[in-house]
């Protein structure tokens, strides 16, 4: 890994080095936080868990090469080995990934926002990939510890990242942005996610725009013009930059004008003659800034999935691609398990969004399953997490919503959902409803819940476990006849 020598990386992250005097130039080969995945060369961090301390496996990563292990507590007799040793192991990884990304000098791209952070990232570096060796984030690794890692994978042949971002207070788009100071910030929305922290979504509109505060002054800003918080970001002040760079006005920061996106033609890119294809994706004519358009079929469902292209549009076009290059990234997209994952077996079609839940991503879902072919349509929901006010009702305007749908059956599992439930027959007695107290009861009754040639959407928030839901289904042999 370029320049990450033990000496400058206990200089870059304020530890202090103990080992053999003739290793403090060898640069690592790897990182990694699991004794599993230790191998000859690699940096172990030693993190205490919850459940397991790193530190109590330091001596079996030794054994399997480690060059040397970040540590917050020597070990009580130091075995042969090298150590840095730190007050916060997350937080030197942190410094030690930051430092790594200024060895390299890449592009990165931030993206977060509330619902749709992965599935965004995923189509811009579908389409960036069309030119660019591009590394992007790695299912949802975009916390505090997660982007470090991603980071750590980065190599000198990579041209560009694109780096997810996820936060649920106050302060941590802080930390993660002060890591990639990223060159361009996509924002897809603001939500109802994370309220038990950030209150409102006032209070999560500044808690997401907190990565402006690490914007490179060159850098781009993309937004969703949609999306009523994000419109009234019309411009931002950077911050400016302390690095040698020979231009007075790259130090004292700039004023950067956003570009938006969107369904409305008041947008830079924006999208029309949208045609959705069921549950084989969602075809529209994309806008760009220069007059020119092109037709593209997204081939996963959804409208929101327009938007996401058009993000990815955006990016492309700051980064040089040309609109079949665009185009052919944004049909290249692949779905990620557990985020609007259509799933095709003998029996069933499965569409697995378990992954996370909140008000606005449980509406997208229901409206996916509604575009399916005429069959029998099953929503099993679950609770949505970290709503902290308002989750009684906020559960109930998913089921309200759901109930003017075209559903057949909801099966509602565990107390929040049965809110869901009493939206659904507010509006709709025709849609049954079945109310479960846990995944176990669920589990054990889904087999005289769905028959076969069901469509079937499974959607709650990532603590509800839905995945085995999911894994179940595509195990089933149902009979012809459900509940």
């Amino acid at each position: 890994m370029k320049h990450m020598t033990l000496a400058r990386m206990a200089e870059a992250c304020g530890g202090i080095y103990y080992g053999r005097e003739e290793d403090r130039e060898r640069e690592i080969y790897s990182v990694t936080t699991d004794s599993r995945k230790a191998e000859p060369g690699c940096l172990f961090a030693a993190i205490r868990g919850e459940r397991v301390d790193g530190h109590a496996f330091i001596a079996s990563v030794f054994e399997k090469g480690a060059l040397c292990a970040l540590v917050e507590v020597m070990p009580p007799h130091i075995r042969s080995g090298n150590y840095i040793k730190v007050d916060s192991t997350i937080q030197a990884l942190g410094a030690l990934a930051a430092y790594y990304l200024e060895q390299l000098a890449i592009p990165v791209v931030g993206v977060t926002g509330s619902v749709g952070k992965t599935s965004t990232k995923e189509i811009i570096a579908a389409v960036l990939s069309q030119k660019y060796r591009t590394l992007k984030t790695a299912g949802n690794f975009n916390n505090e510890l997660g982007l470090p890692l991603t980071i750590f994978r980065l190599r000198d042949e990579d041209e560009i990242a694109v780096l997810e971002m996820g936060i649920n207070h106050f302060g941590e788009m802080h930390r993660l942005a002060r890591i990639a100071k990223p060159d361009t910030c996509v924002i897809t929305n603001i939500g109802q996610c994370h309220l038990e922290f950030l209150g409102d979504r006032d209070g999560v509109l500044r808690a997401k725009t907190e990565i402006f505060d690490y914007l490179r002054p060159d850098g781009h800003i993309i937004l969703n013009g949609d999306d009523d918080k994000l419109a009234t970001v019309r411009e931002v002040k950077t911050a400016g930059s302390t690095e040698e760079k020979g231009n007075a006005a790259h130090l004292a920061g700039a004023v950067l004008r956003p570009t938006f996106f969107g369904l409305g033609s008041e947008n830079d890119i924006y999208a029309d003659q949208i045609v959705k294809k069921g549950l084989d994706g969602i075809e529209c004519r994309i806008h760009i800034t220069t007059g020119d358009s092109f037709t593209v079929l997204i081939p996963i469902p959804g409208i929101h999935m327009v938007r996401n292209a058009l993000a990815a549009t955006a990016v492309g076009g700051h980064y040089g691609l040309t609109m079949d290059e665009i185009r052919a990234g944004i049909e290249s997209l692949q779905p990620v398990s557990g985020r609007f994952h259509i799933i095709h077996t003998k029996n069933f079609t499965i569409i697995d969004d378990c992954y996370n839940a909140n008000p606005m991503s449980m509406k997208a879902s229901l409206e996916v399953l509604e575009e399916a072919p005429p069959r029998h349509k099953v929503a099993i929901h679950g609770a949505m997490g970290e709503l902290r006010v308002r989750e009684e009702q906020m559960h109930r305007e998913v089921g309200e919503f759901a109930g003017r749908l075209d559903i057949d059956l909801c099966v509602c599992v565990g107390a929040l959902s049965t809110y869901i439930a009493a939206g659904i027959n507010a509006v709709n007695s025709e849609i049954k409803t079945i109310i479960l107290p846990d995944l176990s009861a669920l589990l054990a009754q889904l087999p005289s819940l769905v028959k076969k040639n069901d469509t079937i959407l499974v959607k709650a928030s990532h603590f509800m476990h839905f995945e085995k839901i999911v894994a179940a289904l595509e195990e089933m042999n149902p009979s012809d006849q459900a509940l």
